[in-house]
């Protein structure tokens, strides 16, 4: 391995937010631009230090980030042969000792290089027995620190001072996922909280995959928190993050377990039960050890899962951790609930009473995000327990079900019109409004739960949402346990009032529209008359042809910047943010999803995270969208919104995969920068390609150099573009909700057609 750290041409245009091609040209055209020292003609390295010095020197980056300097060093320390996740360990073992001892650290990071060599590792050491107890051998400390790993250690106490212990290893782990995608697909925390309300607060919980430990984190504290994995360094890492997130009071041995091994195959807790246990198992497995495990206990009644229904033997592993009256909840693909192989699984399952219910969940809510997953809810059987119902809930399309008053039409319209068309009950993972979800989910299954556990009257059925079942009722041919198939329609919205209202308000749009001609700028053609073009609104100027081409002298964003006429922050990964209403108030934070859409702000704040942690390639800092600014999705898509005051942007943080540019408007109009921003030639130029994305390279956006009087023409008319093109999208918006309510009326027979002459 490398003595410093090195770096590809694709981190190298991490670092400096542009695209590979950019650096490619910079290896072309500067002769200074640092020399490889390793890799392949086709793939070759770059010392870190060198490529840092160079982006420094000329002005692509103010300093390289601190997160980026710690990672690189990781990458330094990772064996080629070796698990790529081992440098993690070391990593973590030493914000373990800073999070649990924080003042041991200031007088180590004190002793000279020599000492620390020797000191450090006994410290890690005694730290990982006093958290873990005797079984700390997972963690693969080492006896001795070299030079690399001594700089890790000091660049790990500047970054946990900046984010705290827990919130530095949080981004060194998100970054581990991002860059090993094929081997983690981590259960998002919204998903985790889902499962974590629905099993309420246990004494002990066991994630038999527990991956990187999501579904336990999101378990308090007390609770007892024990977890496998089949990888043995995946496993340590999920044990120093339950650890890193369990207040550093807390005395130990901490009662977090996770044991390596295949939990079908060598089980880590044989015997043992408890009272939850949460699971999103590997999908899709056929040697999931059908064949080796053919007389297993954990079968009921010797009903061995069939080799092509490794979901359900996960199933039956879970529920047979779980002590009686005890709660299984598992995230499963929708075909687990149909397959005509897992029938006589599914049968079982609900002749003892353990399956209690299924939710249909939207697309997006867990990887694989494509796919709109099930939720089965089981109790373990109790003696004489004789309940035998079923919850079927379908929360796929909670948010379009709720609309069923005037009130909530004019709502959804609204909401509708705000996200550019996007229906609410639409699947994608930044689409799923967890808030709604987890409600609905929640407060259906705690009401069903509690009339089951206390012998009460069942809630009553709700037509569109949830509905009980007989256990008897489902056993048929083929026991299909699918929520959509069971649950009955909504009643359809269709009111004459309602109808009318929808109506009224199409109507508005539609005559607003009517005239084009006097809400665009007339397009002047080259024949006659083409000089005499049509005005912009009442009053405004005549936009006539010119009449010789004329080809202004251009600048671009990057130059812009330099002369300080305009700042550009861009975001990145953007501040740590988790859905709006998923947990208490924050600051709003602003994604690329949301202002594609043209809606509010759909995230807050994390308060785990470091607020300023925008990686800006204007200024590093916290970034607060103010006002006149403009904002750009850093993918493009022809989209540039100027905020307005009033906007509900004003204020919000700056989340992911965003550009704002703000500019100095005594020499720079917003209106215009945005329209020049949302042409099509200025993006086309400006785009730079990865593998699979193509990306604004803001920087790179070409502007005419006009005076501020022509800009601002230019910026009303670009505004009056926008004005029209939000009232169409309002219109069509609005026009699906009034012809599917139609449609469902029609169908229903609380509507007639018209009746004609």
């Amino acid at each position: 391995m490398p003595d410093r750290p090195e770096v590809t041409a694709v981190e190298i245009a991490r670092l400096a937010g542009v695209g590979r091609a950019a650096v490619s040209n910079w290896r072309r055209r500067h002769a200074d631009f640092p020399r490889p020292v390793g890799g392949t003609d086709s793939s070759p390295t770059f010392s870190l230090d060198e490529v840092a010095g160079w982006l420094r020197d000329q002005g692509k980056i103010a300093e390289l980030p601190l997160l980026e300097r710690v990672w690189q060093l990781l990458e330094t320390l990772r064996d080629p042969a070796g698990h790529p996740a081992a440098p993690l360990l070391q990593a973590g073992s030493i914000l373990l000792l800073l999070h649990r001892e924080p003042g041991r650290w200031p007088a180590l990071a004190a002793e000279p290089d020599t000492r620390l060599a020797t000191a450090l590792p006994r410290a890690l050491a005694d730290a990982a027995v006093r958290t873990f107890g005797d079984d700390a051998a997972g963690l693969r400390l080492p006896g001795l620190l070299g030079s690399t790993q001594l700089d890790l250690a000091r660049l790990l106490g500047e970054l946990a001072s900046a984010a705290g212990a827990p919130g530095a290893y949080e981004q060194l782990l998100t970054r581990y996922a991002e860059a090993n995608t094929r081997q983690l697909s981590p259960t998002p925390p919204e998903a985790a909280e889902l499962l974590a309300a629905v099993a309420g607060v246990p004494a002990t919980v066991l994630d038999p995959a527990a991956g990187l430990a999501a579904l336990l984190l999101a378990l308090p504290s007390t609770t007892g928190r024990y977890g496998q994995d089949a990888d043995e360094v995946t496993a340590a890492l999920a044990r120093l993050r339950l650890a890193l997130h369990t207040p550093a009071a807390d005395p130990g041995p901490l009662p977090v377990e996770v044991r390596p091994g295949d939990a079908l195959r060598a089980d880590g807790y044989p015997g043992d039960t408890f009272e939850a246990v949460l699971c999103q198992p590997p999908y899709n497995e056929r040697d999931w050890g059908h064949d080796e495990l053919q007389f297993d206990t954990r079968w009921p009644g010797g009903l061995v899962p069939p080799r092509g229904e490794s979901e359900l033997a996960w199933v039956l592993h879970c529920l047979a951790h779980t002590r009686p009256g005890g709660l299984t909840a598992l995230l499963l693909p929708p075909t687990v609930a149909t397959r005509r192989a897992g029938r006589r699984v599914r049968a079982e399952l609900l002749r003892s009473g353990a399956l209690r219910a299924v939710v249909a969940l939207p697309a997006g809510a867990a990887p694989p995000y494509g796919v709109p997953l099930h939720l089965w809810v089981l109790r373990a059987p109790r003696p004489g327990d004789d309940f035998r119902q079923v919850l079927m809930l379908d929360a796929s399309s909670v948010p379009s079900a709720a609309a069923s008053s005037v009130a909530s039409l004019s709502a959804a319209s609204s909401s509708a019109v705000s996200s550019s068309g996007a229906e609410p009950g639409e699947g994608g993972r930044d689409k799923v409004r967890w808030a709604e979800l987890r409600r609905t989910v929640v407060d259906a299954w705690r009401a069903f739960d509690l009339a089951a556990r206390e012998g009460l009257p069942l809630p009553q059925d709700r037509p569109g949402v949830h509905r009980t079942m007989a256990a008897i009722d489902l056993l048929d041919d083929e026991t299909d346990l699918s929520p959509t198939r069971h649950v009955p329609p909504a009643s359809p919205v269709g009111g004459a009032a309602e109808l009318s209202h929808l109506s009224g308000r199409l109507s508005e749009l539609l005559s607003g529209l009517a005239d084009p001609g006097s809400l665009l700028p007339a397009a002047a053609g080259a024949g006659a008359g083409a000089s005499d073009a049509g005005a912009y609104g009442a009053g405004a100027a005549v936009f006539r042809a010119p009449q010789a081409p004329r080809v202004p002298p251009v600048v671009t964003v990057g130059e812009l910047v330099r002369g300080g006429v305009l700042e550009v922050y861009s975001s990145g990964a953007g501040a740590p943010a988790r859905p709006a209403g998923a947990g208490p108030a924050g600051t709003p934070a602003l994604t690329d999803q949301d202002l594609l859409a043209g809606s509010p702000p759909s995230a807050v704040l994390d308060p785990a995270g470091p607020v300023g942690s925008v990686a800006s390639a204007g200024a590093a800092g916290d970034v607060r969208i103010r006002p006149g600014d403009v904002l750009v999705p850093a993918l493009g898509g022809g989209v540039a919104r100027v905020v307005e005051p009033g906007s509900p942007l004003a204020g919000a943080a700056l989340g992911r995969q965003l550009h704002l540019l703000r500019p100095d408007p005594a020499a720079l109009d917003p209106d215009f920068l945005a329209g020049q921003l949302r042409s099509t030639a200025s993006t086309r130029r400006a785009a730079s390609h990865a593998s699979t994305t193509a990306r604004l390279d803001i920087r790179r956006v070409e502007l005419p150099r006009l005076p501020l009087t022509e800009q601002r023409v230019l910026g009303a008319a670009f505004a009056g573009l926008a004005t029209f093109d939000t009232s169409l999208q309002q219109a069509a918006a609005l026009a699906r909700t009034l012809t599917q309510a139609l449609t469902d009326a029609l169908a229903t027979g609380t509507a007639r057609p018209p009746e004609h002459p």
